[in-house]
């Protein structure tokens, strides 16, 4: 029987690759994003390697619509084994230029989200005694970031965030439901090319591995944590950054 996996962020980048992951380790995945086009591209892309795949139109901050797509998944295709919150958008603008629609529309795409979907997934999760959770937090979550970091205070607010509830609901939707978070460094995405083209080769001096993360780096991650058996980590962040101490 196939496993059902939900990719938030699933258009590009970081959830495309953990789309593909995952599709490798047997899931029909559901994609959801803002990004049409591009998410009828990763859905071909599953199709063409043997994997059922929809696509869902959707602002990953409206609760209903969450509730709304998690009921048409498990309908069409039966319980949802393995979701991944990875929807996220950067915010540069320190304290004192930022405006409060800002902040609350970045708190709400990036730590909300996680809520809508999780709240929408969990009563099925429980039901069938089984269930995994990976929530895409930041290393900004733990180091804050720097001034020249392409997010500030309000992105590595709503990441550290995920960090908390991770480790509440490890508590809350266990021992059926296993939930992790994982803190990316410096990832070569859409979201980040302009960062890494301009201080590509300064990074790469604060990083241990000498290089630059890519999305299959955190994907292999993401497909290890849908899969792995025996598991036994559940509450945890991890850190996927090539032991990089600078920003």
């Amino acid at each position: 029987m196939a496993r059902i996996a939900i990719v938030t962020g699933g258009a590009r980048g970081i959830g495309r690759g953990c789309a593909h992951a995952l599709a490798e380790k047997g899931f029909d995945i559901a994609l959801v994003d803002l990004l049409g086009p591009e998410m009828e591209r990763t859905a071909g892309e599953i199709r063409a390697m043997g994997r059922r795949a929809s696509i869902h139109v959707a602002d990953v901050a409206d609760f209903a619509r969450a509730a709304q797509i998690v009921a048409q998944v498990e309908s069409e295709w039966g319980g949802i084994d393995f979701l991944l919150n990875n929807a996220g958008k950067s915010m540069p603008k320190p304290m004192l230029e930022i405006t409060e629609e800002e902040f609350d529309r970045t708190i709400a795409i990036n730590l909300k989200s996680c809520f809508n979907f999780i709240h929408a997934v969990a009563p099925g999760m429980k039901r069938r005694g089984a269930g995994r959770i990976a929530s895409m937090s930041s290393l900004n979550a733990h180091n804050g970031g720097v001034t020249s970091a392409v997010s500030k205070f309000a992105y590595a607010a709503a990441k550290a965030g995920i960090i908390g509830m991770t480790r509440a609901l490890a508590k809350e939707l266990g021992p059926e439901v296993a939930i992790n978070c994982i803190c990316p460094g410096v990832i070569q995405t859409e979201l980040g090319n302009s960062l890494t083209r301009s201080r590509g080769a300064e990074m790469v001096k604060g990083i241990a591995l000498g290089r630059l993360g890519t999305p299959a780096d955190v994907a292999q991650l993401v497909a290890f944590l849908a899969t792995v058996e025996p598991n036994f980590m559940s509450g945890q962040d991890f850190k996927i950054d090539g032991y990089q101490w600078v920003t």
